[in-house]
């Protein structure tokens, strides 16, 4: 027995001498859900998978780690899109999943800020905003199992970027443990802090490959109180992107979210999530979602979102409107573009595009890339929606004749690379939101500049010489 394969035989006792009993899985079939990504398209396999408790556990389980040089898979709700948090097949890692870590440790709404450690549920969080009057506004679909470390580690987007910004600009303060077992606490609640470089986003976006998130200080805001939303039937995306100059132009930064949905998408939900209805009385080939709020409770802001579609509906950007008159009617609307990616993972293969591109580009590149796909896959199925409001896009495929059955045909990438080279010659980014992972690592190394990747490396080996931290993602 070679010494490698005796630390590896040996190490779930050391870490159980460190954590206990009830923070380690070893059993196989135990170990199973941690070892494959939300879309199962990627399987690992793993010493064990390790569940601490506080922050000091961590730094204990890495720093042992970092000693007998055995790579690690930071994990938080495992909803990602990437496969970044999905070991690999050599059996040579631990996974360090932070689901026990779920405190919210302070709220503070004098300061605006909440304290969170990163295995807290995202849903979780935003009640615990509302609890004290506050919003923590980033929402998606998956914020039910979702957890703030993995928010943060893939950067997240969601529905309320276009008012509030993506993950990073919501994230004050961190704590990390760093490759070596050290930890950085950099919990400060500061809106100004012009004291050197601003470490926390080295690893806000950087997938667990440089430390693994512990802990966060979160920005709140005024919970809004008046709130209106509306689902439009459109013709065209040239009509979204100007109902959302108009939209602004009459509501101002009243607009939270701002989504354009393809007919395809609509129709795929009606036909696999049970419930879902057409919102309107006619099919269009286009709808918009759109939400406003307020931190005032009156009629104007409804007023004002009313007159503003009344002029779409006068214009023709607007083919037809149903305005929700309650929250309930309001959280149907939003089930109906949050059960999207259900519905395609039920449905099949699909090719998966995280796009962004300049929001005044929108209908040009759904044009040229949907003419593409159709050319090159005589009966494709464009499934695309998304933040129109941001420029970001999820513009998927499914193409005839390739099924998830079939391991060829998910390993293929050539209607990734097809979309990918359009979205380039758009001056775009080919993941807006998802991240890199494991799905996109040969696309970065595509599509990004040389300087640029020597740039990421050098971050790398600086601060992860070994490459124990999350190997194989991103770089």
């Amino acid at each position: 027995m070679n010494a490698r394969v005796q630390v590896a035989g040996d190490l779930p006792r050391r870490i159980t001498e460190i954590i206990g009993e009830r923070g380690i899985i070893t059993a196989a079939t135990d170990m199973a859900p941690y070892l494959a990504d939300w879309r199962d398209l990627y399987k690992g396999s793993a010493i064990a998978v390790v569940r601490p408790a506080s922050t000091a556990e961590v730094a204990a389980v890495v720093k042992l780690c970092a000693e007998t040089h055995t790579p690690i898979v930071p994990q938080g709700g495992n909803t990602g899109m990437c496969g970044a948090a999905t070991p690999d097949a050599t059996g040579s890692a631990v996974v360090i999943a932070l689901g026990r870590m779920n405190k919210i440790v302070e709220v503070n709404a004098l300061n605006n800020t909440m304290t969170v450690e990163a295995g807290c549920i995202l849903a979780n969080i935003q009640q615990a905003a509302a609890d004290v009057d506050r919003l923590f506004p980033l929402s998606l679909g998956g914020e039910g199992s979702a957890v703030i470390g993995g928010n943060i580690s893939t950067n997240a987007g969601g529905i309320n970027v276009l008012r509030y910004g993506n993950t990073r600009d919501l994230v004050l303060g961190l704590e990390a443990v760093l490759p070596d077992g050290r930890v950085w606490n950099g919990l400060r609640g500061l809106r100004k802090d012009n004291t050197g470089y601003d470490l926390k986003h080295l690893f806000i976006g950087a997938e667990g490959t440089l430390g693994i998130i512990t802990q966060a200080v979160l920005k709140l805001f005024p919970r809004p109180h008046g709130n209106v939303t509306a689902f439009a039937g459109l013709n065209d995306p040239a009509q979204a992107v100007e109902l959302l100059a108009l939209l602004r132009a009459q509501c101002g930064d009243n607009i939270s979210a701002f989504e354009l949905i393809s007919r395809n998408c609509l129709e795929m939900v009606i036909r696999r999530i049970p419930g879902s209805r057409d919102p309107l009385t006619a099919a269009y080939p286009w709808y918009v979602l759109t939400e406003l709020t307020d931190a005032r409770e009156d009629t104007a802001l409804r007023t004002n979102v009313e007159q503003a579609l009344g002029t779409a509906i006068e214009r023709e950007l607007v083919q037809d409107v149903a305005i929700a008159e309650n929250a309930a009617q309001g959280k149907a609307l939003w089930r109906m573009r949050e059960s999207i990616p259900d519905a395609a993972k039920v449905e099949g293969l699909v090719y998966r595009h995280d796009i962004a591109v300049t929001v005044s580009r929108i209908p040009e590149f759904i044009a040229t890339a949907s003419s593409a796909l159709e050319t090159a896959y005589p009966g494709v199925r464009i499934i695309c929606f998304g933040h129109l409001g941001d420029g970001n896009l999820h513009f998927n495929a499914f193409v005839p004749g390739r099924e998830r059955s079939d391991e060829v045909a998910r390993k293929m990438t050539d209607v990734n690379r097809l979309v990918h080279d359009i979205v380039q010659t758009f001056g775009g980014s080919i993941s807006a939101e998802h991240g890199i992972g494991q799905s996109k690592r040969g696309e970065l190394a595509h599509y990004k500049s040389a300087a640029e990747l020597d740039l990421m490396r050098m971050v790398k080996q600086a601060i992860d010489p070994h490459n124990l931290m999350n190997p194989g993602k991103v770089l």
